[in-house]
């Protein structure tokens, strides 16, 4: 049975840092490109960043494009996004999600249940 958990999210004043981890159980994650999606209240979930398999490419959304580094540890079997210099607009329940190479969710085949994050101004 595939798992992917997500930790680390939480309460945090604008301006502060939050690492997210993404721990992978039944899967071997160095298989796929990962991706994190986020959701604020009332919208859509939407692309955040995506890494490749061995990690050397990764891409971001605009909106915090310069804020937040995806990576990932295949020995470990898990993928992070530390967010620095956060807004209350990062404001949402982030996701990790396995097997799409682009910002398009469906190509996505496995999703953890998400971890809140909540940045106060």
């Amino acid at each position: 049975q595939v798992q992917l958990v997500e930790s680390g999210g939480g309460l945090v004043q604008a301006g502060g840092s939050l690492r997210l981890s993404c721990a992978a159980s039944g899967v071997t994650l160095s298989s796929y490109y990962m991706g994190w999606f986020r959701q604020a209240p009332g919208k859509e979930r939407e692309f955040v960043a995506r890494i490749n398999r061995s990690g050397s490419t990764t891409a971001y959304a605009d909106s915090v494009k310069g804020r937040f580094t995806i990576s990932r540890d295949n020995a470990k079997n898990t993928v992070y996004l530390q967010m620095n210099s956060l807004k209350p607009e990062d404001t949402a329940v982030y996701y990790c999600a396995a097997g799409g190479m682009t910002t398009i969710q469906n190509e996505y085949r496995y999703w953890g249940q998400g971890t809140q994050v909540t940045v106060s101004s």
